[in-house]
């Protein structure tokens, strides 16, 4: 008798951590693992960061599996040009990215001449760096660090491959209660660009704001279980870094 006790104590312990950190991932704060280059330098392969659910309000996405419990966003609050957002992609509403907010509903955008451009005024970006690299995919490309500074005042970096395959393109016109993302990594990063696979996204697939990195390891290097590797793996200078 007291070991069946013992047993469904301990059973409705693990039921009501289970539903406590259902709760804490929806409606407040959850990991993300970054698997992808196309955010690099702001983010690397290997960032494991935090990102607040409450920040643009919720919507079925808030949810694991996207329960159908809302029509669409409730407790909404517009998201700031160049947020770093993870959403849910309209192609499948199932895989989540992240990337950087630049278009909002209404705006123009279009490349010219590999000089970004909202609404007909041109994204000022200074050149920090002719001489980096940078991962895209498995392998590295040359490129040029820029910053760049949006109408908001937003400033970060971004780097844009040497020989600028993406030179020109079509107007971008972001339609109502919709949004724009780009990578930072401006020439691997499949985005807004590619209106058939990711395109523009309507508000209600937003997941959160990315806050800060709180664990990075170099996969390239070790995994994490190879503890002798950690001190060359482990970038411990990434550990609780703001995402800006």
């Amino acid at each position: 008798m007291i070991t069946k006790n013992i047993f469904i104590d301990n059973l409705k312990t693990l039921f009501y951590a289970f539903v406590i950190a259902i709760i804490i991932r929806s409606l407040f704060i959850q990991p993300f693992y970054i698997p992808s280059s196309s955010m690099e330098p702001t983010l690397l392969v290997g960032d494991r960061l935090f990102v607040t659910k409450y920040s643009y309000g919720y919507s079925k996405h808030s949810f694991p599996f996207s329960p159908p419990i809302f029509k669409s966003r409730i407790i909404f609050t517009e998201p700031k040009r160049g947020d770093v957002v993870v959403f849910k992609t309209p192609a499948d509403n199932r895989t989540d990215y992240i990337k950087r907010l630049i278009g909002l509903p209404g705006d123009r955008i279009q490349f010219i001449n590999t000089n970004l451009y909202i609404d007909n005024s041109e994204i000022l970006k200074s050149l920090k760096s002719r001489n980096d690299k940078i991962y895209c995919g498995d392998r590295t490309i040359d490129v040029l660090t820029f910053e760049e500074k949006l109408s908001n005042g937003k400033i970060y970096t971004t780097v844009y491959s040497k020989d600028f395959p993406y030179r020109n393109s079509d107007i971008f016109t972001v339609p109502e209660n919709h949004y724009f993302f780009l990578g930072d990594n401006r020439d691997c990063s499949k985005d807004s660009r590619f209106l058939t696979s990711v395109g523009y996204v309507h508000r209600d697939n937003l997941v959160g704001k990315a806050q800060f990195i709180f664990f990075s390891s170099n996969k390239n290097i070790g995994s994490f279980f190879a503890f002798w590797k950690w001190h060359k793996s482990i970038r411990f200078d990434r550990f609780f870094k703001k995402i800006i």
